[in-house]
């Protein structure tokens, strides 16, 4: 099973975790946080707060990655917070720097790896996400609490993190790379879009009206949806977890070659996941790390951020 794969970092928590695993390590003496990091597209008809206020995991609290995040000069939301934002809420939530926070999202995974990456690049390894979300919460038959949320915990203390410089990517930093084609400089960084064939190519229109689709230059179409599977759920419902490590490698190779797949493998090349909006870009980085990849960033802005300034280049097809 993919569940349970640690990082090559000798991280305290594995990257992932079963519903299995979580239900047994709440019943441990360690402390574990367990957070609710839903998240939808903005022409969404749902409403994250509203459904974790009516179903949830017992004990977890709802972490809202719009309102965790710094300002942006274009409005962007969701952009990497402080290390003092990032301090302030995990002391709201009662998480001490030796908390095992585990988190997950109601799509099965979607938004929670974007949370993974923030704890890590903000130097909490003791961190995982729940393989699935709270669809294979439910489809073990685990308890769903619909009881009204219960009040936060006391507040922790939490030590001022210093931030991993190399965790993300500026629009400078990605418009220097695009001039150099990977397959002829060693320098150029890989960059992977996590966004649909169509969006890359420009055949298919963005979700955020007025936006161009199209890709950076030198950049891979490297879908978020490649790196996982659908399981079947409660009711006919269905939901994702990640595939195995095995199939990941191949839909990399796929995407990039296999030369360059085990150039980015051996930390030879640094690969830069991107996406819409910095969310499913959390999606490729997480399936990199659990192909222990030691070098890999994300493109925090991603396409909205680089398709709004009319300097930049836009490729299609």
């Amino acid at each position: 099973m993919v569940a349970g794969y640690s990082s090559s970092a000798g991280a305290e928590a594995p990257l992932i975790i079963s519903p299995s695993q979580l239900r047994q390590s709440l019943k441990g003496e360690q402390q574990v946080t367990v957070l609710d990091t839903t998240w939808f597209m903005p022409n969404s008809p749902h409403k994250a707060y509203e459904e974790f206020q009516k179903r949830r995991i017992p004990g977890a609290q709802f972490l809202d990655l719009d309102e965790l995040a710094s300002s942006h000069e274009l409005g962007l939301k969701h952009m990497m917070p402080s290390g003092a934002q990032f301090a302030e809420a995990c002391e709201k939530f009662g998480i001490q720097p030796s908390t095992h926070v585990v988190l997950y999202d109601t799509h099965g995974v979607f938004s929670s790896p974007r949370a993974l990456f923030m704890f890590r690049s903000l130097g909490h390894i003791n961190s995982s996400i729940l393989n699935g979300g709270l669809p294979s919460w439910n489809a073990k038959s685990f308890v769903i609490d619909t009881n009204p949320p219960s009040q936060p915990p006391h507040r922790s203390k939490y030590t001022l993190p210093k931030p991993d410089q190399n965790a993300v990517r500026s629009y400078e930093q990605m418009v220097a790379n695009s001039a150099s084609n990977p397959s002829t400089s060693v320098e150029a960084e890989l960059v992977l879009d996590a966004r649909s064939s169509g969006r890359f190519t420009g055949q298919d229109p963005e979700p955020r009206p007025g936006l161009s689709s199209g890709h950076i230059p030198n950049s891979f179409s490297l879908p978020f949806t490649s790196f996982l599977k659908t399981e079947e759920g409660v009711r006919g419902s269905t939901y994702t977890v990640f595939r195995e490590p095995s199939e990941i490698r191949k839909e990399l190779d796929n995407a990039v070659g296999a030369a360059q797949a085990e150039r980015i493998i051996q930390g030879e090349a640094t690969a830069v996941t991107t996406c819409g909006s910095g969310m499913t870009a959390g999606v490729v980085w997480l399936g990199l790390k659990l192909l222990n990849v030691p070098k890999v960033s994300l493109y925090d802005e991603s396409w909205t951020g680089y398709a709004m300034r009319s300097t930049s280049k836009i490729e299609k097809a």
